[in-house]
């Protein structure tokens, strides 16, 4: 089985790459700029024609929730056309598509987690183009499989988990939001459900059950509970730790508004597919544990918060902004 991944950085493409490597099932090829840019449609066709793929995973979009508030154009021309040229051209080569979508879909007023069928509110720009984004999948092949995730994180490219860790290296407290309340989902957890999914699809030709799926690790948190467990289990490890400080969301106002509620219920997935993600305390040591492996002198080259998709530096703390699936 040959997979096709749109997006060569991205935390999920790195993950499906390395879930398939020494396998002989199944094969991971990602595609991404300049041969495949979003931005340009007329680039997908060709470029999902040369890779030849079984099933196309579109993980490729544009993250950056504060900037698209400035830059919706670009933001619905990646998120949403550009989506759905991925999902067009996995159309005419007759396979189905994978395609990754997000919690800001929804306002986050509901109380409990979101199921598959709750109305639809994104707040900002972001979440209406991937919520745009959704509905030129669906209309483009019917064939497809929408999976809602959040809170993304892994031992690849810049997120949560890699932020706090070097942040600790370098002071004694951290604030972060108590506020805002999700799923952490591990996107080597993500991988995993994706390459079951597939091996379905693959296997099972009178497959019926396309549409909308939400993809989440077990388990909820606040991001401030979510850092207070990566930095325990860092200094489980021998590995920095600091204090983490509870503040608001409105103790940093942001461009675009973020839900409270991320929760979201895989009951559907776990049902139709038989797989679930692991608990997401679980699924976080092992990330910081794989770190942690990977050299004692990690933590400079964790990256420069400034530019981290996730935290943004403030006068009173830090605020999570989003994950760069």
């Amino acid at each position: 089985m040959r997979l096709a991944v749109t997006g060569r950085e991205g935390q999920v493409a790195a993950s499906l790459v390395e879930a398939a490597r020494g396998r002989d099932d199944v094969e991971v090829v990602a595609v991404g700029r300049p041969a495949l840019d979003l931005a340009r449609p007329d680039t997908v066709v060709a470029a999902l024609e040369a890779a030849r793929p079984d099933i196309v995973v579109s993980a490729a979009a544009y993250t950056a929730v504060d900037q698209a508030e400035d830059e919706k154009d670009v933001a619905f021309a990646v998120n949403a056309t550009g989506a759905g040229k991925v999902a067009e051209a996995a159309a005419r080569l007759g396979v189905p598509v994978i395609h990754l979508s997000t919690d800001y879909v929804f306002d986050g007023t509901k109380d409990g987690a979101y199921v598959e069928t709750d109305p639809t509110a994104p707040l900002g720009v972001y979440g209406a183009s991937k919520l745009a984004g959704e509905e030129a999948v669906a209309a483009a092949n019917p064939r497809h499989l929408i999976l809602r995730t959040a809170w993304v994180y892994s031992p690849f490219g810049k997120n949560f988990v890699k932020t706090i860790l070097r942040l600790a290296a370098d002071r004694d407290e951290i604030s972060v939001v108590a506020d805002q309340w999700g799923n952490p989902t591990s996107a080597l957890d993500i991988a995993a459900a994706i390459l079951n999914a597939a091996a379905r699809l693959r296997n099972d030709r009178s497959f019926a059950a396309f549409g909308v799926y939400h993809l989440a690790g077990g388990g909820e948190t606040n991001w401030s509970g979510f850092a207070r467990h990566i930095l325990d289990t860092s200094r489980a490890f021998g590995g920095p730790h600091a204090t983490v400080r509870d503040i608001a969301t409105a103790d940093y106002p942001t461009k675009a508004r973020r839900p409270a509620n991320s929760r979201l219920s895989s009951a559907k997935f776990a049902d139709v597919f038989g797989w679930q993600a692991a608990q997401w305390r679980v699924a976080a040591e092992s990330v910081v544990a794989r770190l942690m492996e990977n050299g004692r002198n990690f933590y400079p080259r964790l990256g420069d918060g400034s530019s981290n998709p996730l935290l943004s530096p403030t006068p009173s703390g830090l605020m999570p902004l989003k994950d760069n699936i």
